[in-house]
């Protein structure tokens, strides 16, 4: 007899250039129970990404349709453009038995906690306000504009970390990597998630 469980969503959350999105790609390369919640996103399609594999790219009047008819579990604007989770999407995951990840902000992260969903938030930290604006020129992606944008809404990013669950330090990619992964081990292993507990013990009374 084996020991289920049920399924959570685990929230990567992180100031931009801090590794969040390279972590969740590791993560999934990593665990093949663990899915990547894909958000609907009004942005524009930056060069060689893909719809429905690296967001679900839809216009304003689309995204506000789905927003009026209640269909994101959470939905937020960043930097002037709107990002939102479908319900329908998180639920398909966890019919296949699969814990679901996502990689979305301090606003995506407390609406989430409102719903009836099992919930870990990770917040992830650079090792330093230096090697953040570093590592932001390094991935060349933004604009000086943009970049500017990211740099001035950091300190505000930063101040939600006490409402998560775990606070990691990306210094060293692999050592932070190794630390999520224990968290969600661990996290698996909470005896609150653990269905069908109750019946493997008594087996052993009998």
């Amino acid at each position: 007899m084996a020991i289920k469980r049920n399924n959570f969503c685990i929230v990567l959350s992180s100031p931009s250039g801090a590794g969040k999105t390279t972590i969740s790609k590791m993560l999934i390369e990593k665990d093949k129970s663990i899915s990547l919640s894909i958000s609907c996103t009004t942005r524009p399609k930056r060069k060689g990404e893909k719809n429905k594999n690296d967001y679900i790219f839809m216009s304003d009047k689309e995204f506000s349709n789905l927003v009026r008819k209640n269909k994101f579990l959470e939905h937020a604007e960043v930097f002037g453009y709107k990002y939102g989770t479908s319900k329908l999407v998180v639920e398909n995951f966890f019919k296949k038995n699969k814990d679901v990840l996502f990689d979305i902000d301090w606003q995506g992260y407390q609406q989430l906690k409102q719903t009836s969903l099992e919930v870990v938030g990770i917040f992830i930290l650079p090792p330093s306000k230096k090697e953040l604006i570093n590592r932001l020129k390094t991935r060349a992606r933004d604009t000086k504009i943009e970049m500017k944008k990211r740099m001035s809404l950091v300190q505000n990013e930063i101040s939600h970390f006490p409402e998560y669950d775990y606070v990691v330090v990306n210094e060293n990619l692999s050592k932070c990597l190794l630390q999520i992964r224990n968290i969600i081990e661990s996290e698996r292993l909470r005896r609150s998630r653990l269905i069908n507990l109750t019946s493997f013990v008594n087996k052993f009374r009998n």
